[in-house]
């Protein structure tokens, strides 16, 4: 398990260690990392400018007078990976207190060592060049141990036997005479020239005159020559002011010939909206709803059309059904029709010529009945005959011809009945 640390922009956190037992150091400046526990090493280094104030007192100078000089320092750790590992390898685990007096010692030895190198005088006159040379110096040793010098100033030199207050003195004697000098040279110059300006003055003053009365001369002749040009371009101009008075007024008047045109354009325009804007009315209000209509009318029509012919339709459908049950009854009465006829067929077959006497003699009394139906309405029979033994002679005659009937209608034999059934009455 492991726990995240974070750090802001003023420190640096160094992480060493790892799950794999790497002594490699991971440096985070402003964000977090991931450190195992009881095996990652968390320390932490400040990145925040540190102050120093490194202070020489009674060194010799290359003249061997003793002076004391005190700076003012800005540094800081530098936050470079590479750099960063120098000034971690130098001052982790150390306090600010402990990181600065370090630097502040590295800092006094350089400035002891060029104070040795120096007069007074270059120390004194030019500090700024002092304190650059005292920068370029010690900015290598200090940078390898990770550490940046933003800014070293010498704040103040002094000594203890009143050399720099002598030669503060001398050049201050020097400046004054010096000063002095000046003023009366200044002084000399200033009445030199003084007149030779009025001399220059004076010379300046007479050509100035002259020019002056040459330029007034000619300005007096400039005046009449202007005067006549002037009278030349009033003339002229108004001449061209009516001309182009004018031309303005012709193309004013063009202007409102093209804005009345165009009026009349806008006009037309409107009006061709307007047409445009009815008829468009008109289709909307007038001849959509008569083609709806007339869209409704047809598809209604349409419906009717379809509603009579699916009826129709439906109808036949109904027709070709009910015939095809007709036709299929008919054809089964057909087939038990003659279904019936076959079965009868096979047993007229099977019965032989008694059964068929049989089904004869059971026919006649129908056809005798058949034949006597229009004589059942006659209420009475009148023979007219002039012998008695004619009517006896008729009745023979009907029952001799009975036979030859059957047999023409049947195909039975009524003559051959009664030896068959007598026949059949034997057996």
């Amino acid at each position: 398990m492991g726990n995240c640390h974070t750090v802001g922009p003023n420190e640096a956190l160094v992480v060493s260690g790892g799950c794999c037992g790497s002594d490699q150091k991971t440096y985070v400046v402003g964000g977090w990392a991931w450190a195992w526990w009881l095996i990652s090493d968390i320390q932490r280094i400040t990145l925040e400018i540190m102050t120093l104030q490194p202070k020489c007192e009674d060194v010799e100078t290359a003249e061997g007078v003793a002076i004391t000089v005190t700076g003012v320092a800005q540094v800081k750790v530098m936050t470079e990976n590479e750099l960063l590992g120098y000034a971690c390898e130098q001052f982790l685990g150390k306090s600010v207190m402990e990181i600065k007096s370090v630097i502040l010692q590295t800092l006094e030895g350089h400035l002891r060592a060029i104070l040795g190198t120096l007069t007074v005088e270059q120390i004194y006159q030019d500090r700024d060049k002092f304190a650059t040379l005292v920068r370029e110096v010690a900015a290598p040793d200090v940078g390898r141990m990770g550490i940046e010098i933003l800014s070293f100033t010498i704040k103040d030199v002094y000594d203890k036997v009143e050399y720099l207050s002598s030669l503060g003195k001398t050049q201050t004697a020097a400046v004054q005479r010096d000063a002095d000098i000046g003023v009366a040279e200044a002084e000399r110059d200033a009445g030199i020239r003084e007149a030779e300006c009025k001399k220059e003055m004076m010379d300046v003053k007479f050509v100035a005159d002259t020019k002056m009365a040459d330029s007034k001369r000619e300005l007096e002749m400039q005046k009449a020559s202007f005067n006549q040009e002037v009278n030349t371009k009033k003339a002229e101009a108004q001449l061209a002011y009516e001309l182009q008075a004018a031309k303005e007024q012709q193309k004013i008047r063009l202007e409102e010939i093209e804005i009345e045109v165009v009026q009349r354009k806008k006009q037309i325009t409107i009006e061709e909206k307007e047409i445009n804007r009815t008829e468009k009315e008109l289709i909307a209000t007038v001849k959509r709803p008569a083609e709806a209509e007339a869209y409704k009318m047809q598809q209604l029509a349409e419906g009717q059309k379809i509603k009579k012919v699916l009826t129709a339709q439906a109808e036949a459908e109904k027709i070709r059904c009910i015939g095809e049950a007709e036709a299929s009854s008919i054809e089964a009465v057909g087939k038990a029709e003659a279904e019936k006829m076959r079965m009868k067929a096979e047993a007229y077959q099977q019965y032989g010529e008694a059964a068929k006497t049989a089904l004869v003699l059971e026919a006649l009394p129908k056809i005798a009945g058949k034949v006597a139906a229009p004589l059942a309405k006659t209420n009475e029979i009148v023979i007219l005959s002039g012998e008695g033994s004619r009517v006896t002679g008729e009745v023979n005659r009907l029952l001799a011809e009975l036979p030859v009937s059957v047999n023409a209608l049947t195909g039975v034999d009524l003559t051959k009945v009664r030896m068959t059934l007598g026949e059949q009455l034997v057996y």
